[in-house]
């Protein structure tokens, strides 16, 4: 079984990029086929509201539901004070089984946290670089699995990514994703110094190629049985502790309208200049 644990679905409403546009699947089931890649994980591309995005997911979800897993997309800001029902929703009737979070958006907090804790789910959250937080979440929720993708960096910032690695090896409830990993040596460090059952294969489709991504985890030349963690045993086993909630989820205060982003405010996720702007 191979199962690509990071792919987005659906469309945008913010036509900036593709990243906010639109994310079909046409092409990335095809390419995901041809490489042997039997199941998938899905979340929104970026929108400017994720309960109606996560919706949408949630019907590709239910339309093929021995192909896909879903992970409900969550706003840390924009959603603050409504998150733990947005992820009860997700979970309880959509059978979503994580949480994902993009930097991009607004950093993780406490109430994205205490969700991903009282539902006994991962979160994927993509700190554009920003790795120093992992230490933190680490220790604050060492009951929570955090999977961060890029190994913490799309960008290629390789100072954030190497800087990972020790999260990897110091934390068990910290794991990584290879997709978009470009300098292969840093994989390898990952793989030998945390091992194979901290990696997980991700894409990051549909906008890079799964087969082209699956490669790079091939040329890793892992044993079978740590390839086959790598493929789909690690993220099978974060996603097999889901538990129901307790009556009452921790509720924060909501923010503000003049604090939510707005549309004109959105930008390239992945610039490397998106902090200096």
């Amino acid at each position: 079984m191979i199962i690509d644990c990071h792919c987005h679905a659906g469309r945008g409403d913010g036509l900036t990029g593709p990243w906010d546009t639109a994310a079909p699947l046409k092409k990335y089931l095809r390419w995901a086929a041809e490489a042997g890649i039997g199941r998938t994980a899905i979340f929104a591309a970026f929108h400017s509201d994720y309960a109606v995005a996560n919706r949408e997911v949630a019907r590709i979800v239910a339309s093929r539901p021995n192909r896909f897993y879903g992970l409900a997309f969550v706003h840390a800001a924009r959603d603050r004070g409504r998150i733990g029902e947005m992820v009860k929703v997700a979970v309880e009737q959509y059978g979503f089984v994580g949480i994902k979070v993009h930097r991009y958006d607004a950093r993780l907090s406490r109430e994205i946290c205490d969700a991903a804790r009282a539902f006994s789910v991962p979160v994927l959250y993509d700190p554009i670089g920003e790795v120093s937080i992992v230490e933190l979440i680490a220790t604050e929720y060492p009951d929570v699995a955090f999977i961060i993708p890029h190994m913490g960096s799309f960008s290629d910032d390789w100072r954030a990514q190497h800087s990972l690695i020790d999260y990897l090896v110091r934390h068990p409830n910290i794991y990584t994703d290879t997709s978009g990993v470009r300098r292969f040596e840093l994989l390898e460090q990952a793989v030998q110094r945390a091992g194979a059952r901290k990696i997980l294969f991700g894409s990051d489709g549909p906008w890079l190629h799964p087969g082209l991504e699956l490669e790079k985890v091939r040329l890793l030349g892992l044993s079978p049985v740590d390839e086959q963690l790598v493929l789909a045993g690690n993220f099978l086993r974060l996603i097999s502790r889901r538990s129901q909630p307790p009556a009452a989820l921790p509720r924060a205060q909501a923010v503000s309208a003049e604090l939510r982003p707005l549309q004109a405010e959105y930008r390239d996720p992945w610039s490397s200049g998106y902090f200096a702007a």
